[in-house]
This record gives C-alpha cells, sequence and structure tokens, in this order.
C-alpha cells in the first residue's frame, strides 16, 4: 500500500477533477428524523444487544454512527439501514458496502454516505438490511472488524443466509478482498470496485463464491493490471479444479470499462468514477441476482 501521504494527495486532486470524490466526499448533512424500529422481532431474533450502542441521528433512512463493542476486535463503527418493514418474523437480505478512503471513520461520521452503492441498493430488494461500515484502515484491522460486523447481523437480526451481499470500492475493495480470502462462505456474492487483491485466493474458490471485478482501464490510482491480475488467479485455480469456462464465467466476471464509459457520463476521472458502478443496473444486477 502506498504511504498515506500518496493516497490523501491522490484522492484531493482527484475530488477537485469531478464531482464524484475519488474515494467518498464529505459527510452529508443530519436530520433528526426517527431510526426504523431495529428492536421489533419475533423473540428468536435479539437484535438489540448491550455490546451495541445505536446511533441518535439519521440520513435518508440511514442511522448513524451505531458501535459494535466487540472484545476482540475494538468499537466497530457503522451506519445502517433497516426497513420500516422489518419485524423480525421473516428473514431479510443483508448487504454491506465498504468505502473508500474518504469513507472511513476518520473522515467524519456518515462520511461514507457520499458514496452511491448503500442508496443504490434499495432498489433491488425492499426486504434487505444496509450496513455501510466506517472502519479505520484497508487492511487486516478493518478486515477482522469487518467479519465481527458481519457475524454479529447474522446473529441479531433474521438474515437469509442465502442473501448476504458485499462491495468494497477502492480501499474499502482492499480491506474486503483480505475478508473474502478469510471468510469468503459468509458472502453470497462480492463485488470489487476500482480497487487491488491483497486477499488469499484459495478460499473463495474453494467456497465458490462468485466475485465481480470492475475498474476503469485507466484508473488513476490503481491501473486496471492489479484486477486483471485478481481474476487470472481466481481463474486459473478454477481451472485447476477442473470447472468449464461456462461454470467459471457464472462465478467470476472481469468488468474493465473504457474511457467512454465514465466520459459519457460527465466523469473525467476513472478512480472516482467509481462511484458510477453503485448506479449501473448490470453491475448491481449481477450482484443481488444471486
Amino acid at each position: 500500500m502506498a504511504p498515506l501521504e500518496r493516497l490523501l494527495a491522490f484522492v484531493l486532486a482527484a475530488a477537485m477533477q469531478t464531482g464524484l470524490g475519488a474515494c467518498g466526499s464529505a459527510a452529508p448533512p443530519q436530520d433528526n428524523t426517527q431510526p426504523p424500529a431495529e428492536t421489533q422481532t419475533d423473540g428468536s431474533v435479539q437484535a438489540d444487544d448491550s455490546r451495541v450502542t445505536e446511533g441518535t441521528e439519521t440520513y435518508r433512512g440511514f442511522v448513524l454512527d451505531n458501535v459494535l463493542h466487540s472484545e476482540q476486535e475494538g468499537d466497530i463503527h457503522y451506519n445502517v439501514y433497516i426497513p420500516e418493514s422489518y419485524d423480525g418474523s421473516e428473514p431479510y437480505a443483508l448487504y454491506f458496502t465498504l468505502p473508500g478512503y474518504e469513507g472511513l471513520y476518520f473522515q467524519g461520521v456518515g462520511a461514507n454516505l457520499g458514496e452511491a452503492f448503500g442508496f443504490e441498493a434499495q432498489q433491488y430488494n425492499d426486504k434487505m438490511i444496509i450496513v455501510a461500515s466506517q472502519l479505520s484502515d484497508w487492511g487486516e484491522t478493518s478486515a477482522d472488524q469487518t467479519i465481527a460486523l458481519v457475524e454479529y447481523f447474522l446473529g441479531h437480526y433474521n438474515i437469509d443466509p442465502d442473501k448476504v451481499y458485499a462491495n468494497g470500492y477502492s480501499g474499502g475493495g482492499e480491506t474486503m478482498s483480505l475478508v473474502m480470502g478469510k471468510r469468503p462462505d459468509l458472502f453470497t456474492a462480492y463485488l470489487h470496485c476500482s480497487s487491488q487483491w491483497d486477499g488469499a485466493y484459495a478460499p473463495v474458490v474453494e467456497s465458490r463464491t462468485p466475485v465481480y471485478l470492475v475498474v476503469g482501464e485507466g484508473d488513476e490510482y490503481y491501473g486496471a493490471q492489479p484486477t486483471r491480475e485478481a481474476y487470472d488467479a481466481l481463474h486459473a485455480l478454477y481451472e485447476q479444479e477442473g470447472l468449464s469456462d461456462g461454470e467459471i464465467d457464472r462465478l467470476l466476471v472481469l468488468d474493465i470499462k473504457d474511457a467512454s464509459y465514465f466520459e459519457s457520463q460527465g466523469v473525467s476521472n476513472q478512480h472516482g468514477g467509481g462511484n458510477l458502478f453503485a448506479q449501473d443496473s448490470g453491475i448491481m444486477g449481477w450482484l443481488f441476482g444471486w
């Protein structure tokens, strides 16, 4: 990983080139509307927990700055959208979105909600809990915290285990690749956006967890080569497992967008333009189609 100074200089420069910040945007304004009732359950799923400090402010349906106090992983900050219809009586889907550098917790509460993934996801399933976590880095610490947070939601909400999705954008993609290298079995499908793969490959192949890798051909920070290398590594392992090309294509997708994809939508910076993937029905439809 490049030094922090290089990364900060890059995201600031990218943000100046496009209204879509390179890895997020400034913290959104807060409002005081009441959060969804996440403690209403059928008794078999205990949503409230003394380990969690619930947020008191909301933004566009997300309850901001909830904190899971984990004995092993420390304080884990997250924003969460829980549909008003959720009462624990039936299993809901679950989606985790991990932001880029500008959305990390030290950038400000709710800064990650400058990215569109958590809002666009609501169009695909109205019975889905959406967790927009705000972690502290893009490495092992945040990967372990992500796993702990996923396990918490699976254990304290009525979740359909066949509908657990995730995406990671930029630095969040690095974190999620580490998660996938450790616990791919937790997820139904994973979307890797404008990033590089830092985690192990073999566990993903062993679990057969579908992965969609998308990046701009001229991504200003990572370039497209790390994404190609991740695809090639996963593809080779599937071949060793004896899967046909058709079987592999169902589990693994490489999508490298050329300059026209971004320019046609008024975006000049391809890395910051990774936010456009959230609004692409072909990409998001793949993720939630599993």
